[in-house]
């Protein structure tokens, strides 16, 4: 493969494997580590419905950077009691696609099925979008979108990383 190929629908290689990264520490509870994926202005969001506007619908996970860490921070206690025993997870990402571009990000939406065992295997599936911002430091993640195929439905606790 050369230099100017790609993996997936248009998605360069190193953009890729920074997707897969921030999949794989979500998966294995390295939440401070995925963390620092996010750049300062990040946005982790989780609507109820697929056209939802987060300043008038609700939203199942509407975070601000800030809000992020709170989450994390809650999370590496290891004292959140819907999260004991903690979620075993694994996830896949698939039929990755370019949607934008610009001199300083990359848009890349996926399907992803992420597979939850606590008692139960709870199988949970959607698509993502990426937006990731392009630095001298690396890719940064700006922001994330989780649009579940059953959002707007009962939905069990989302107390782990989508």
């Amino acid at each position: 493969m050369t230099s100017t190929e790609t993996t997936a629908v248009g998605v360069d290689p190193a953009i890729l494997s920074f997707l897969y990264l921030e999949a794989r520490l979500a998966d294995e509870a390295r939440y401070s580590e995925w963390e620092a994926l996010w750049d300062d202005d990040g946005l982790y969001w989780v609507p109820m419905s697929e056209n939802a506007d987060p300043a008038r619908d609700l939203s199942y996970i509407y975070d601000n950077r800030r809000r992020i860490h709170s989450r994390i921070a809650q999370l590496n206690t290891g004292a959140r009691h819907s999260q004991t025993p903690p979620s075993k997870l694994r996830r896949l990402l698939t039929n990755t696609e370019l949607l934008e571009r610009d001199a300083e990000t990359v848009t890349v939406g996926s399907n992803f099925v992420l597979y939850e065992y606590r008692y139960q295997m709870t199988t949970w599936a959607g698509r993502v979008i990426h937006r990731v911002r392009l630095t001298e430091q690396g890719p940064r993640l700006v922001a994330k979108t989780v649009h579940l195929v059953n959002a707007g439905g009962p939905v069990p606790t989302l107390a782990f990383l989508l």
